[in-house]
């Protein structure tokens, strides 16, 4: 995985991936400014032959702009931030819009209390909606976690339900 943090335009995007390709990158995560749709869009098919996804939707604040990205294919993983996504309802509105579209959720996870919440988003994506793991990735962030009544707890690399 590469994550450019929207630092490229869309043709830096494309000619580095194509340059990087040869190291079986599994996806470019957030290639260029959040709120170009369709410039992801000309990203994604352009690095579809190279086996090449796109991860992004960290910074979408609605469900009006995952919309767009999943219609346009401008992502081909769904990178919901619970913090800047207008609460569970809208949260679970682009769980099932990107479960329609067959584009794996990918929660962002890199901030302090995210890890503890997004474990959550996850385990109702797989219970309720997609019954796969295949393709999904959460991040981990290790640090203050010691501060949550229910730290999140990770074992052998996954995220583990919390315990009662």
């Amino acid at each position: 995985m590469v994550d450019a943090n929207q630092y490229w335009d869309v043709k830096e995007a494309i000619y580095w991936m194509e340059e990087l390709s040869g190291f079986g990158i599994h996806w470019i995560e957030e290639p260029t400014s959040p709120d170009d749709i369709l410039g992801h869009a000309t990203i994604s098919k352009a690095l579809a032959p190279l086996g090449i996804g796109v991860a992004t939707g960290e910074q979408c604040h609605n469900r009006v702009m995952f919309k767009q990205f999943l219609q346009s294919g401008a992502m081909q993983f769904c990178q919901i931030d619970s913090c800047r996504l207008g609460g569970v309802n809208e949260i679970l509105a682009v769980i099932l819009m990107a479960a329609k579209c067959k584009v794996p959720v990918c929660p962002h996870a890199g901030g302090v209390g995210l890890c503890e919440l997004v474990q959550h988003l996850s385990f109702w994506d797989y219970i309720a909606v997609s019954g796969t793991k295949d393709n999904r990735e959460i991040e981990y962030v290790s640090h203050l976690h010691e501060h949550f009544k229910t730290p999140v707890h990770i074992q052998n690399g996954c995220y583990m339900p919390p315990q009662v």
